[in-house]
């Protein structure tokens, strides 16, 4: 199972943190968050965050997942560089180019007549035979 969130993010650590850091932030947020370890009497009173310990629960599991390996971990680390890469060079690209306006009219410049000239126009007559 995949997470959407950064599995660093996930389970607190750093990116350059050691696979017995990650272990240990794992096997914490697993106390945490594991239905034997909870405590039985707020599950009772509150359903909802018992949804959210188990949606938790599964970001940590999938998150330690992806850290463990070391080739998983080398791969996502790859990824996330690249993207970021990426992410820096397309902001840089924005800013380089300036903003274009838009333009509803792209011939000379017309005369639209003198403000004082006020006059509502003459009514048109159409004669149709």
């Amino acid at each position: 199972m995949a997470t959407d969130q950064d599995p660093y993010r996930v389970l607190g650590v750093e990116p350059s943190a050691s696979a017995s850091q990650i272990t240990h932030a794992y096997r914490t947020l697993m106390r945490r968050h594991h239905p034997d370890t909870r405590m039985p009497a707020r599950q009772a009173e509150h359903p909802g965050p018992r949804q959210e310990h188990d949606a938790a629960l599964q970001q940590v599991i999938a998150a330690y997942t992806v850290l463990r390996d070391p080739s998983q971990r080398a791969d996502y680390d790859a990824r996330r560089t690249e993207h970021a890469r990426r992410d820096q060079d397309l902001q840089a690209h924005e800013h380089s180019e300036p903003a274009r306006r838009a333009t509803w009219h792209t011939g000379p410049p017309v005369f639209l007549g003198d403000v004082a000239d006020s006059h509502p126009p003459h009514p048109l007559w159409i004669t149709i035979r």
